[in-house]
């Protein structure tokens, strides 16, 4: 595996704990339709709110903000499989997209997590 496949892996890993630290459950993680993915699809307890959860994970950010790889195309790709995953699982929730950034080597990992990092409308694919 390469070393940027192990640091995103284990970057993936630190965020669901993180939320579940927190008080979510995740109900999945990489969950893909066709080439789309979505990083941590997570769920408020007692709460009819979906999270959508994209995690950048880098080694340091000194000369890249992770939160720039969060452009117009990948807004777009994450709106689309949100809406593959609510028709997919037939659900009725409210949904938020939330970025989270770890920064740093596992299992020390800085986290910053920003909740309802953009909010677009979501469309039917078709």
């Amino acid at each position: 595996m390469a070393k940027t496949n192990v640091i995103g892996k284990a970057g993936e890993n630190a965020a669901c704990e993180f939320l579940i630290s927190k008080g979510y459950v995740v109900r999945d993680i990489n969950w893909r339709l066709g080439h789309l993915e979505i990083d941590i699809v997570a769920q408020e307890v007692n709460a009819n709110r979906l999270h959508i959860v994209e995690v950048k994970t880098r080694t340091n950010t000194e000369h890249f903000d992770p939160m720039q790889a969060i452009n117009r195309r990948k807004i777009s790709n994450l709106v689309n499989a949100a809406n593959g995953y609510i028709q997919y699982h037939n659900l009725q929730m409210y949904v938020q997209f939330d970025v989270m950034i770890l920064t740093g080597q596992a299992p020390d990992f800085e986290i910053q997590y920003v909740p309802n990092a953009f909010d677009p409308s979501l469309k039917t694919i078709h």
